[in-house]
């Protein structure tokens, strides 16, 4: 059996009065990231955790946020798509572990839709997904709510056929 680890980070900026997407789901709030596609960090740091776990490059590698294409995507068709290709290498999922960093909202009441609609994508079982959240205790950007960021860590597994 064959492991490869990756590591992912993302951040965007957080603008009031723009839907705020995160982990797959629309979380209510505010305030929401800003970006390119729908700005979703937990599910962008995902995808680079699972690039990065086979040395394929970065989310802006398969999927830049020059090409007018990926205006405003669901990052939930971009997790699907990076799954497509780390599934084309021979390896699928065996478990993510992930981090939000931000103030407010509260993940908490969040996390299980947010595991289930992850789990769904990868096509494993939601107690495969870890979502953590915590806050930056009121320091730099994240702390007066100018940003979110998001840490993952994707363990892959190669197939047996392979």
């Amino acid at each position: 059996m064959k492991l490869r680890i990756g590591y992912g980070i993302d951040y965007h900026q957080l603008e009031d009065n723009i839907p705020f997407w995160i982990g797959g789901i629309r979380v209510p709030h505010h305030k929401g990231a800003k970006g390119h596609s729908d700005a979703d960090v937990l599910l962008h740091a995902i995808c680079d955790a699972m690039l990065g776990a086979l040395a394929l490059g970065d989310i802006g590698v398969h999927f830049p946020d020059t090409d007018a294409a990926y205006k405003g995507i669901d990052s939930k068709i971009l997790l699907q798509r990076t799954y497509e290709l780390i599934r084309d290498k021979g390896y699928h999922v065996n478990n993510i572990d992930s981090t939000l960093i931000l103030e407010q909202p509260k993940i908490k009441p969040h996390i299980t839709a947010m595991q289930e609609t992850i789990a769904s994508i990868l096509n494993i079982d939601t107690d495969a997904i870890s979502v953590k959240a915590t806050t930056a205790e009121k320091m730099g950007f994240v702390g007066r709510q100018e940003g979110v960021v998001a840490h993952a860590v994707a363990l892959l597994v190669q197939d047996e056929r392979h």
